[in-house]
């Protein structure tokens, strides 16, 4: 890998002022518009000090493909209309999976260049308007067209070869990845606007309820790795993977207030500020050197540690791009949490549990707080905004001195990874 030969910094300090995110889940009565206007009232509705429209300069909105999955194109200056934004520049952002996380990124420049002091920065995603069958077809326009596609590589399917590869590379086995959707599962029953706000357990024995009021026969069950097991529960989708190593199909919209640090007083008491962020691109996985990293994830991730002047020890939480439980382990491998291979033991052993020394996707990620692909990147760094505030609710970690976390976002097979890492001032 090659190395970041220039510290870059921001030109001057950028502070996260204000969150909101809309509830994640399926709704069919509501457009991306519907949905992006939920996330921003939640965000000004919860804003310490509070803000005027009008003060708001400009905004970045990431959005992968509302041209496909609502036939809705323009789809920010459309937003920014039922926001009430008119007539201040509003630009939507499209990079696959990580769109968000790069409208992030542009919303940090516009302010470290001094152009603007208030900028708001959103995602959003609306998925199920589509069968199953043409959401895949959507979401595969992300891939290479010209190789992966043709050879029938859906997104399960392609992250389905990523676990094939590291098992055989790492002796990674299947329970691995079930433990992974445990975990997330465990911490999404704790977040309110989580898409699967129930854990694996609770859903094991609703089927049990369920089959004893039916007078079915009843699964002989004894825990969550018996009912992960059974092919009736949790059929296979694309070898290793099944229904439960697989993000959900979510509607759903994230945003951000960001300021110039310097006024960030005027906002919060408690800002959170941008110390690192990192933005690579990777080539297709059918030319990449090896399938068991993401290169883009290791270049990102290095240049927001340069910038913010840390270490991988250094971060005390993450949210990783989890759209497959495979891609959880790759990712803390690829960020530094573990050395290659470790991060399947490292879930084994707890390590990446709530109470665990290294907590990842204290939200449920994607996992299990759904996956708008739109809005993922931006809905990562809420979870950290709040972690890093003290005020995550019932999964708030114990952890009083928190102070550093950072989120990973993935698009497409690996072609793009943003890496921002918050510091709590």
């Amino acid at each position: 890998m090659a190395t970041i030969t220039k510290r870059r910094q921001l030109g001057r300090g950028v502070s996260i002022v204000g969150a909101g995110m809309s509830q994640f889940g399926a709704f069919a009565n509501q457009t991306s518009r519907d949905l992006f206007v939920d996330a921003f009232q939640d965000m000004m509705d919860h804003l310490d000090h509070g803000v005027d429209v009008e003060d708001i300069e400009t905004g970045y909105i990431g959005n992968y493909s509302s041209d496909l999955f609502e036939g809705q194109g323009h789809t920010a200056p459309i937003i920014a209309d039922w926001l009430g934004m008119t007539p201040v520049p509003m630009t939507r952002i499209e990079n696959a999976c990580a769109s968000s996380g790069s409208a992030l990124r542009e919303g940090i420049m516009a302010i470290a260049s001094g152009m603007y002091d208030v900028v708001l920065v959103g995602g959003v995603e609306k998925m199920t308007s589509l069968p199953t069958e043409g959401v895949t077809e959507v979401l595969a326009s992300a891939a290479d067209n010209l190789y992966e596609v043709p050879a029938g590589l859906t997104f399960p399917g392609i992250f389905g070869a990523l676990a094939k590869a590291h098992m055989d590379r790492y002796e990674t086995n299947l329970d691995h990845l079930l433990k992974v959707g445990i975990k997330n599962h465990n911490n999404g029953a704790l977040n309110p606007k989580a898409q699967f706000n129930t854990t694996i357990r609770s859903l094991m024995d609703r089927r049990v309820a369920r089959a004893q009021q039916q007078g079915q026969a009843v699964p002989g069950w004894q825990d969550e790795m018996d009912f992960l097991n059974d092919p009736r529960s949790n059929p296979w989708i694309a070898w290793p993977l099944r229904l439960f190593d697989c993000a959900p199909i979510t509607d759903g919209a994230a945003c951000l207030l960001l300021v110039a640090s310097d006024i960030a007083n005027n906002f919060t008491d408690k800002p959170i500020r941008v110390a690192g962020i990192g933005q690579a691109t990777g080539r297709p996985l059918h030319d990449a050197d090896e399938l068991t990293s993401l290169s883009a994830a290791k270049y990102a991730s290095e240049q927001a540690y340069a910038m913010a002047g840390i270490r991988p020890d250094d971060v005390q939480l993450a949210e990783v791009h989890d759209c497959f439980t495979i891609a959880e382990i790759i990712a803390t491998e690829d960020l530094g949490f573990f050395a290659p291979g470790d991060g399947a033991r490292a879930v084994d052993e707890g390590r990446t549990a709530r109470d665990g020394d290294r907590p990842i996707n204290t939200s449920g990620g994607l996992k299990a707080k759904g996956h708008p692909v739109g809005a993922s990147g931006v809905a990562q760094v809420i979870e950290v905004f709040h972690q890093l505030r003290g005020e995550a609710g019932p999964r708030q970690l114990p952890n009083p001195g928190l102070e550093v976390g950072l989120t990973h976002n993935v698009g497409g097979t690996g072609g793009t990874c943003v890496v921002n890492i918050l510091r709590r001032e």
